[in-house]
């Protein structure tokens, strides 16, 4: 798969050039020309990001770190005048990968973008490796154990996976594994609280808006199901969405398409939902306070977690002890 790479600079001439030489080497190439469309598409995965620090709308060191703050996966290379030192290393601390200086020197841009793409690719590849490890070797308990069976044949297809189970039982966990485990793992895992979020927030965050929506929208902005995109999008306590966003969800479902809030244009979108509660549905469902047609699009495969308390650990005795019943015998 080509390593994606933004370009993010105002100077057109240096655009088209940059586009130029990174797609001639295989890159597939995204640029834009200010700090908002570069924040957006850093929300949208990229492997690898060239960022000029001076740029309209939101300047780089802001773009660099909002997207810090917001996990961006990225390896951001920023580009700073010739000499500026402090911006420089205040772009390192602020989590920048790399920087280089304008004018470029082409071979140091090359080798530079190469490292940033390699490390993205590999981290990707470690954390899915660690996943994988983590989860086999905590379940011990058998109960855990047949869920982490379930969730592993779940991640062979591409179904819509329900997780049932009180809070605290790890249904982050079980997400992570499935996505981990699943075609879609080198995309981006994207986790939202649903009920950590007003009814317009939540709105808002998943189906991102247009610039003008409502009152503070001053720039467009791409939400979760943009940035989940090719991966897997976990929307924690369902259960608690109002029935409003519960049927535009239901309509992403069925058409894998949606429009940003103030919007009209329809973005398609590809990814695997995985949904969480600690509710009872099929009562909610009963009590007329969750859609029944969503409840069964969601619950494709449906994994109780079982509490803790209710969890039997299986015993194993040590090296030594077995060692020493050995010899008894």
């Amino acid at each position: 798969m080509k390593a994606r790479l933004l370009i993010a600079d105002d100077d057109e001439s240096i655009r088209e050039a940059l586009v130029e030489r990174f797609g001639a080497r295989g890159y597939a190439v995204r640029a834009v020309g200010d700090g908002g469309a570069a924040l957006e598409a850093l929300r949208g995965g990229v492997d690898a990001a060239l960022l000029d620090l001076r740029m309209p709308v939101m300047d780089g060191q802001t773009v660099l770190e909002r997207a810090h703050e917001e996990g961006v996966g990225a390896a951001i290379v920023v580009v700073t005048a010739h000499g500026d030192v402090d911006a420089a290393v205040a772009a390192m601390r602020a989590g920048a990968y790399d920087f280089v200086t304008k004018p470029f020197d082409a071979r140091r841009l090359e080798a530079t973008v190469a490292r940033a793409a390699e490390r993205s690719r590999l981290a990707r590849r470690a954390a899915s490796a660690d996943a994988g490890e983590r989860h086999e070797a905590r379940w011990a308990d058998p109960a855990m154990a047949r869920v982490m069976e379930t969730a592993t044949r779940a991640a062979a297809t591409n179904s819509t996976v329900l997780l049932l189970g009180e809070s605290g039982v790890g249904k982050e966990v079980v997400a992570r594994a499935i996505h981990a485990a699943s075609e879609r793992a080198n995309e981006p895992f994207v986790a939202v609280n649903c009920a950590a979020l007003t009814e317009s927030l939540l709105e808002s965050e998943l189906f991102g808006h247009e610039k003008g929506a409502f009152t503070g929208a001053d720039a467009r902005r791409i939400g979760r199901l943009e940035a989940a995109h090719g991966g897997t999008l976990f929307l924690d306590e369902i259960g608690d969405t109002s029935p409003a966003l519960q049927s535009k969800l239901l309509r992403v479902l069925q058409e894998r398409r949606f429009e940003r809030v103030g919007g009209s244009q329809p973005i398609e979108v590809d990814l695997r939902l995985v949904a969480a509660t600690n509710r009872d549905l099929r009562a909610a469902v009963k009590a007329g306070d969750f859609r029944e047609d969503l409840y069964y699009r969601l619950a494709v495969v449906d994994i109780e977690i079982l509490p803790l308390r209710e969890r039997r650990p299986i015993r194993r005795c040590s090296p030594r002890r077995s060692r020493r019943r050995s010899r008894a015998r």
